[in-house]
């Protein structure tokens, strides 16, 4: 619930803030350019890193390996991509930060941990064949 509370309320003001700031500082259409200009630039990473996900999501398949890192990076370029096309700066920065495979790997970790703690809370199954 809290969580929710921040995604839905909490966030927004922030952007909201960060954007009537920008607009002030830099004016309404550099602003606008900007938001605009992300977008672009989003679409286009998240082609191209989704693009290189599912190579290695088909490669570790093929190999008869279990892809976990290739779905990791697949949900974290998902993210990134739709912060990317969300107007605002502050879900850029996430957005950016999620789509570049470094700062990715950064990320990773905390995911595991999120997911694990899904599972031991049975929040998630794992059902195996």
């Amino acid at each position: 619930m809290r969580t929710l509370l921040i995604f839905f309320i909490v966030a927004p003001a922030c952007e909201i803030g960060v954007l009537l700031l920008s607009g002030k500082t830099i004016g309404v259409l550099p602003t606008v350019l900007l938001i605009i200009l992300t977008g672009f630039v989003g679409a286009y990473l998240a082609k191209k890193q989704g693009m290189q996900a599912v190579r290695n999501l088909q490669k570790e398949i093929q190999y008869g390996r279990i892809p976990s890192n290739a779905i990791l990076d697949a949900m974290a370029i998902l993210v990134g991509g739709t912060m990317l096309l969300t107007p605002g700066f502050i879900s850029d920065i996430v957005g950016l930060f999620l789509l570049f495979p470094i700062t990715r790997n950064w990320v990773k970790p905390f995911l595991i941990q999120f997911i694990k703690k899904w599972i031991d809370k049975h929040t998630i199954h794992i059902i195996r064949p």
